[in-house]
């Protein structure tokens, strides 16, 4: 799971827009400081869904960390030529196929 508080804040501002401030993922303002009642199962069906998303794109996450770096990935290019960089590439893309 990403960051738990970011996430709920993310769909706390997706539920209910007039949310400007959030403290510590529960008390929430509005822009002139006033408290906003959170609908919590709009709350928890967002959170749901957003997290579902994370989830979903694990592969890119591991791929991210699984590539080589941009300095070696150049450095194949010139030395191999586009097509020895893809098949570099393609090894990782591979080990981490989109669901």
């Amino acid at each position: 799971m990403g960051d738990w508080s970011v996430m709920k804040d993310q769909a706390i501002y997706n539920t209910h827009p007039s949310v400007v401030e959030i403290i510590e993922s529960k008390d929430c303002f509005d822009a002139e400081g006033n408290p906003v009642t959170l609908d919590e199962a709009k709350v928890a069906t967002e959170l749901a869904k957003l997290q579902t998303e994370y989830d979903n794109k694990k592969y890119q996450r591991d791929r991210a960390e699984a590539y080589p770096s941009i300095k070696d990935q150049l450095d194949d290019l010139y030395h191999n030529g586009i097509d020895g960089w893809k098949a570099t590439i393609k090894i990782t893309k591979d080990k981490f196929p989109k669901e």
